[in-house]
């Protein structure tokens, strides 16, 4: 389900956020935690400083992890 009120971009950006933060918990990918702590602060710069929040009010925030997982969950 895409939600249309947020940008592709931002919900993308959302998306590989949770992917990420879901390897970097597993113990599969210990050997890669630096390039994933890497990954996740550069996409956190991303989700936080869009152009999207200008207009928007704080409480989108949530509802934008909300769809990131509801999309994540559709396609997995």
């Amino acid at each position: 389900m895409r939600c249309s009120a947020f940008p592709e971009d931002l919900i993308a950006a959302q998306s590989a956020w949770e992917r990420t933060y879901r390897s970097l918990a597993d113990p599969v990918h210990r050997e890669r935690t630096t390039v994933l702590r890497r990954r996740l602060l550069e996409l956190s710069v991303q989700v936080w400083w869009h152009p999207y929040w200008r207009e928007a009010g704080t409480g989108q925030r949530v509802a934008l992890r909300t769809a990131a997982r509801e999309l994540e969950a559709g396609a997995g």
